[in-house]
């Protein structure tokens, strides 16, 4: 733990670092990263696994409505990077006033964002199933499922800006900790619910958000009381007394947020979308199809959220990097990152093509879905390298602020080559038809991503 404070305050003090130091430095911010990454997916696994047992209609209900879902968490996500990454450029050059200014207006604006979700979701959330050609027969488990997880956004959206303020601050571990602790609540009140209650499907979303409450509440303490750098109450701060009127938003802080959450937001927005027009293309393939997309895609997050995490821990390094002005490590770094996200995610994915059948057998007891599921995780495997590459480019983009033109070329590969190839294949090869777009145009994606991390450390050379 002090190693890893040490090697970061390397960072805002300019001096050198070895290539080993920053690869051990990579290491240490990603390892928990990658711990409470595949613990959140190991949640919402082994809530899919529990669902699935149910019966096929029961998991091609989440399955429907699961993208949709996700959307919603993944904007709440991106309003706390607009913030959050600010943060880390205040820490990089050690205005820990600034950052706690930040953190103050960060908190305001996700709620009401968070609240406008809710709003939306709430309105929608009768009509969705039939929008995304679900059958009377599921539409109302899915319709249930998606209120009850949509209303829980501001949970999200705290728990969500709480673990990147940390997690940018260079704490990885208590986010990490947290969200292991999550994942066995999550666990624990979902088995409740759907079993000991017998509330089936709308049980899996209410455990889901019991579970998301304590730990937010958690990690709301960690941060506002006890965070060394970032605490707004508590021993040696400010009394809220002083402090309420400066949780009022202002012009440019806000307006740096928009700069960088606004592209994430719509990233999210139009990819999820795409995700959704995705289930509609896989929904005329019948039930059995739709759950084995569903739960096979559940299995795939398994493989590829070690790259989520080494990629939240070069966020935070680029961040600093860039804020304390340290233009050479900051190209260092970034290739770094994005060659160690590339080996994790090539092991992961041979393991995934081994394992694959197996796998699908943890999630569903149907014979028949196991089978096509396995099939399609096979397909999936060969893209997971060119995955890794895209995932953790897109936290070193992050991380310097840069995120139009990233969100830009993702939807351009997500809209132009996935869909595109998706409609096409899929009326002749069914669902494998359909994972084989995904597996090319996420190898397609992570190339392109590649060339535009060599220009990105190109410009910083020549600043």
């Amino acid at each position: 733990m002090n190693e890893k404070k040490d090697l970061l305050a390397y960072i805002r003090e300019g001096r050198q670092m070895t290539q080993r130091e920053m690869l051990n430095l990579i290491i240490q911010l990603s390892i928990p990263s990658i711990l409470a990454q595949i613990s959140t997916i190991l949640m919402f696994f082994i809530d899919a696994a529990m669902v699935g047992h149910l019966g096929a209609k029961e998991a091609a209900s989440i399955g429907l409505v699961e993208s949709a879902s996700w959307l919603f968490a993944g904007l709440t996500s991106a309003c706390s990077m607009g913030f959050s990454v600010q943060v880390a450029h205040a820490i990089g050059a050690s205005d820990f006033k600034r950052a706690r200014r930040i953190l103050r207006q960060a908190v305001t604006c996700c709620l009401v964002f968070s609240l406008v979700i809710v709003i939306i979701a709430v309105s929608i959330h009768r009509s969705l199933p039939y929008w995304l050609g679900g059958g009377e027969d599921i539409a109302t488990n899915a319709s249930l499922y998606f209120l009850i997880f949509s209303c829980a956004a501001p949970l999200f959206q705290i728990e969500s800006l709480c673990g990147s303020m940390l997690k940018c601050a260079g704490n990885m571990k208590v986010p990490s900790i947290l969200n292991v602790v999550m994942c066995g609540l999550d666990v624990t009140f979902n088995y409740l619910f759907i079993f000991i209650l017998g509330m089936g499907v709308p049980g899996a979303a209410l455990g889901t958000s019991v579970a998301v409450f304590i730990t937010t509440l958690l990690m709301a303490y960690f941060l506002f009381w006890r965070s060394d750098m970032l605490r707004l109450f508590g021993k040696k701060a400010e009394g809220i007394q002083n402090q309420l009127y400066k949780f009022k938003p202002t012009g440019d802080i806000v307006r740096t947020a928009l700069k960088i959450g606004a592209p994430m937001s719509l990233q999210h927005l139009l990819m999820n979308s795409a995700q959704l027009v995705s289930t509609m293309i896989v929904a005329p393939l019948g039930t059995v199809a739709l759950a084995a997309h569903s739960l096979g895609i559940t299995v795939e997050s398994l493989c590829y959220m070690p790259g989520f995490g080494i990629a939240e821990a070069a966020t935070t390094l680029i961040g600093q990097s860039i804020g304390a002005g340290q233009r050479a490590l900051t190209r260092s770094l970034a290739w770094l990152s994005a060659s160690l996200g590339i080996v994790v995610m090539t092991v992961m994915g041979i393991l995934m093509y081994i394992f694959a059948y197996e796998l699908m057998g943890l999630m569903t007891s149907v014979e028949e879905i196991i089978l096509i599921g396995g099939e399609c995780l096979r397909i999936e495997a060969f893209a997971e390298p060119m995955f890794a590459a895209a995932i953790v480019c897109n936290g070193i983009f992050v991380g310097a602020g840069d995120t139009l033109k990233p969100a830009i070329m993702s939807l351009a590969s997500m809209w132009g080559v996935r869909l595109t190839l998706a409609a096409l294949l899929a009326g002749t090869y069914g669902l494998p038809g359909v994972w084989t777009a995904m597996a090319i145009e996420l190898t397609f994606r992570g190339i392109i991503f590649l060339i535009r991390l060599s220009r990105f450390n190109k410009a910083r050379r020549d600043e």
